[in-house]
């Protein structure tokens, strides 16, 4: 029997409904002991006593590998579509058979998106805060979505189908892609380079994946061309967003509001001023956590280690 470890907190929101089915594959999970990451220490500590990895969000870097395979780690799979976290290029060279599980949640990333902005935009958090905590009936004028203009970063599964969603609010859409070509058929959508066109946006919405090339894409000067009053939201990457200047932008009332399930530094700092900001919605990095979709991509997860170490 093959031990792997799990790092993954949806997957282990839901561990004990996959230990059976692991074991049938000659697979014995064993559950780390964490709600977001574990820190590069403790991974080099933990896995040279694991033949495979199930990675989350963690720092899967190269000396992380490296300790890994001085003992008994053979693979590894990232769970979920986002890979800005692991060094693909230090498996490669330490032998290490490695994949992702991508178009596993696009629906589930994408619902979360369309829940934050008519938050933001009918201000329902900011009501149901009120009644709460301090028993008032609050009324605050929100903002029709029809007739709006939607800017969506990304065009790939998490994307198309946040437009797909947006396609049925009477909104014009600008799509933000470098590695799509077309509009894939929504007569609704324009496609341009980014910046172009961001001061003419209601809303912008970022989808994408992080990568060298669009780290803090959007900082104080992308900030600084949007219309008073627009409304951010990021289900993508933390880091996608200078965060500094988007706490600026939100202080100075440039920026309306902000739904953020993603930070730069997660989870969010005690000290971070976005605590105090009212008008914004929070998430935990929690979009594509639905049990039908963890189930999905852990089944998919499952398969591919196991047929990894059947090789090893």
């Amino acid at each position: 029997m093959k031990k792997v470890l799990v790092t993954c907190p949806p997957m282990l929101g839901m561990f004990e409904e996959f230990v059976e089915p692991a074991k049938s594959l000659g697979i014995e999970l064993v559950a780390a002991k964490t709600t977001q990451v574990l820190s590069e220490k403790e991974l080099m500590e933990l896995l040279p006593a694991y033949d495979g990895w199930i990675i989350g969000d963690d720092p899967a870097t190269k000396q992380v590998f490296e300790a890994g395979v001085k003992g008994q780690l053979k693979a590894a799979v990232k769970w979920g579509i986002g890979v800005d976290n692991v060094d693909f290029a230090a498996c490669k060279e330490l032998d290490i058979p490695i994949i992702n599980t991508p178009n596993m949640f696009g629906g589930e990333v994408a619902d979360v998106g369309m829940a934050l902005l008519l938050g933001l935009a009918r201000q329902t958090h900011f009501i149901d805060r009120e009644i709460r905590n301090n028993f008032s009936w609050p009324k605050p004028a929100g903002m029709s979505i029809s007739g709006k203009k939607v800017g969506v970063v990304g065009f790939g599964d998490i994307g198309e189908s946040l437009i797909k969603r947006l396609g049925g609010f009477d909104v014009d859409v600008t799509v933000y892609d470098p590695g799509v070509e077309g509009n894939k058929g929504y007569e609704y959508v324009t496609r341009v380079d980014f910046p172009n066109g961001v001061e003419q946006l209601d809303f912008l919405v970022f989808t994408c994946s992080l990568n060298k090339h669009n780290y803090h894409m959007l900082n104080a000067n992308v900030l600084s061309k949007l219309k008073q009053g627009v409304m951010i939201v990021n289900v993508a990457r933390g880091p996608l967003i200078d965060e500094a200047a988007l706490i600026d932008a939100l202080q100075r009332g440039h920026v309306a509001a902000a739904g953020l399930d993603v930070f730069e530094v997660e989870p969010l700092p005690k000290d971070s001023p976005l605590r105090n900001m009212s008008q914004c919605i929070f998430g935990s990095h929690n979009g594509s956590n639905t049990k039908e979709g963890v189930r999905r991509a852990t089944f998919k997860a499952l398969k591919h280690i196991a047929d990894f170490l059947s090789t090893k």
